[in-house]
């Protein structure tokens, strides 16, 4: 049995000679996801396995961590680029009229009068701040994840309707 595993950051550069490395988040709550003793799935090309967090402190909202085993700055290289990811089935329920992000790629994106406007990509920003990119025949577009203009999200149907201002998907 296979475990779905949710994204929640990627390595970026290292930090210090330690073995630290600095992680750019794919979640909206880093300081839920990487704390010491977190065991992480860490995906590379060539390369899956579990890591667990020594380490933790958080630099300009970007969290710094330190794995076990991994302690110099040549170990940590290798690192950058791999991805990091949890189990679904360790995330905690959401509060009403919130979403995961990993639940929302994918959608279809219509008006609403039904009219397809395209297929989420990705959500980029903070919570506070979401945006839906959507790729549709138009190109890319980007929809602010806001109640007057996301009128309905259905992530079980695959499916959000929105009400843009005028304008909004020409840019």
């Amino acid at each position: 049995m296979t475990e779905d595993l949710i994204l929640v950051g990627r390595i970026g550069r290292t930090h210090g000679i330690r073995g630290d490395v600095f992680v750019n988040p794919e979640t909206d709550a880093p300081e839920d996801r990487f704390v010491p003793g977190r065991v992480l799935h860490l995906e590379a090309p060539g390369r899956s396995e579990r890591v667990t967090i020594a380490s933790v402190k958080f630099h300009q909202g970007r969290p710094i961590v330190g794995f076990e085993g991994i302690d110099t700055m040549e170990a940590a290289e290798v690192l950058a680029g791999a991805e990091l990811r949890i189990p679904e089935a360790e995330l905690p329920p959401l509060p009403e009229d919130t979403y995961y992000r990993h639940d929302l790629v994918g959608c279809e994106v219509t008006d609403t009068a039904g009219q397809p406007i395209g297929r989420v990509t990705s959500v980029d920003g903070p919570m506070e701040r979401s945006r839906l990119v959507i790729a549709g025949p138009r190109g890319e577009v980007m929809v602010p994840m806001v109640g007057g203009i996301c009128v309905r999200v259905d992530p079980g149907a695959k499916l959000i309707v929105v009400d843009p201002p005028e304008g909004l998907l020409d840019l």
